[in-house]
């Protein structure tokens, strides 16, 4: 414990010598959080500029239009022609635009079929999703108004014209997030996402400076020549900060901000504590293979990045290949998503999560495979510092 504790005080020495270990992590965390939290703030995004060219002005292409443009997701920008809507599509200022042809309620009467055409810029992802999803919900309305008011000229009773129009009726359940927030889906785990990220370059960061300054020596003499010692007396100072920010994380998502949770938050916060130490072990674990600074926060943070498409949160793991389907194992984030969905999503508590703990904590054990290799490389320095 006296080696320990002289370890700590030499680490509290050198977080105040460089301020980069409470900005790299308190202040960038904060930053992200605030960023996600407010960007987002609103849940849904709403107003998506949609253009539209209205070459019939007749009575059903300006309904339509009213139709559109009171949706929460939709906001028209009415143009002249065309050509100027498509050089504002291609500038960026719409996602879309609606062609309604010349002629088009005169063929709505005349059972003629007029071509309805539209074009969303797919290059701005969500913004392009979303108008794609307003104005086909626009068209299959307007298309079943006309059919009803045919079907009321002709004398079909309100009961019989539902039924024609809609014959199966639809019962959506959304589960984890029934007000289709994307606050909620996205910083559930994009921020502990960027919290892992932050960890594993921390981690290799605080190691490998014993190397890069030549101060590896000294870090050994005062654990008793020690490996495992040096590296927990180090670790515990950044396991205390990194849990806490984990745990404030979890109560901003799920007590300030009312994120759906139908378990309880012991359960997340146990599940955030052990993202914690799952990524400080891959920090170490990747130090100590490459035991060179550059090289390591180069591959930690390569590592830290592909977490976030191997999560599964945005493409489900099963539609990816079978051999990257393996692949995501090896990354906490993805037991943690996983242990989020059992315990926050379905709320089956332990039951549902004991297998993703196990999987936590096997993280824990891989450093032990490199510390020989790493107390030679903290004993001789025998690796390039540049």
């Amino acid at each position: 414990m006296k080696k320990i504790l002289r370890i700590i005080r030499r680490e509290l020495a050198i977080w105040r010598k460089r301020p980069v270990y409470i900005a790299g992590s308190v202040v960038v965390m904060v930053f992200c959080t605030v960023f996600y939290l407010t960007f987002l703030g609103e849940g849904v995004p709403d107003d998506v500029p949609i253009g539209v060219v209205d070459l019939d002005n007749s009575t059903l292409t300006r309904n339509f239009i009213r139709q559109l443009d009171a949706t929460q997701l939709g906001k028209v920008i009415r143009y002249p022609d065309f050509a100027s809507a498509r050089e504002d599509m291609q500038s960026g200022v719409i996602t879309s635009v609606c062609l309604l042809p010349e002629g088009m309620y005169a063929d709505v009467l005349a059972h003629r079929k007029p071509c309805f055409t539209f074009y969303v810029n797919n290059l701005y992802f969500l913004g392009g999703s979303l108008a794609y999803k307003d104005i086909l919900t626009m068209i299959n309305l307007t298309s079943g108004a006309v059919q009803r008011e045919e079907l009321r000229m002709k004398g079909v009773d309100e009961e019989s014209i539902a039924g024609q129009l809609r014959p199966i009726d639809i019962d959506i359940h959304m589960i984890g997030n029934p007000t289709m927030n994307y606050g909620a889906y996205l910083s559930n785990m994009m921020l502990p996402g960027v919290l892992e990220m932050i960890i594993v370059i921390l981690i290799i960061y605080s190691l490998g400076t014993e190397l890069k300054y030549g101060t590896s020596v000294n870090l050994l003499d005062k654990a008793g020549n020690s490996i495992v010692t040096a590296v927990y007396g180090k670790l515990i100072l950044y396991t205390i900060l990194f849990t806490c920010l984990a745990f404030s994380l979890e109560f901003i998502l799920y007590g300030w901000m009312k994120f759906p949770l139908s378990g309880n938050i012991g359960w997340m916060l146990l599940n955030s504590f052990l993202l914690v130490v799952a990524s400080e072990s891959v920090g170490v674990f990747l130090i100590g293979c490459v035991p060179v600074l550059r090289f390591a926060l180069s591959i930690g943070a390569l590592y830290s990045v592909m977490a976030f498409s191997m999560t599964g949160f945005t493409l489900p793991v099963e539609a990816m290949p079978a051999g990257i389907q393996g692949l995501t194992e090896i990354f906490p984030l993805r037991h943690y998503y996983q242990m989020y969905v059992q315990c926050g999503m379905f709320g089956t508590g332990f039951e549902g999560c004991w297998k993703e703990i196990i999987h936590m904590l096997v993280f824990c054990f891989i450093p032990l495979a490199i510390y020989p290799r790493l107390h030679k490389a903290y004993l001789y320095q025998n690796y390039p510092k540049k």
